[in-house]
């Protein structure tokens, strides 16, 4: 398996935090308009990802509205 090139792309967040990400970027995590963003912060930096999805075995994880930790205590016994 070879290793992937390395390459930098750049952005500019606008003054309500949004940005627009380079295609080469959305072709690389194979997203598409509408696919949630992972984005994984440590020390050593920030990592973004494609979301799980309804395709990946978990149905409503595209219903955002029962994401909150009131919904998730009360669904634990479902």
């Amino acid at each position: 398996m070879c290793a992937l090139e390395s390459r930098t792309y750049h952005s500019k967040l606008s003054t309500r935090r949004r940005t627009v990400l380079p295609s080469a970027v959305c072709e690389r995590l194979r997203i598409s308009p509408g696919d949630r963003l992972h984005f994984l912060v440590d020390d050593s930096g920030v990592r973004i990802e494609k979301a799980a999805g309804a395709t990946d075995g978990e149905p409503l994880s595209a219903f955002s509205e029962w994401s909150s930790e009131a919904d998730e205590e009360a669904f634990a016994d479902l």
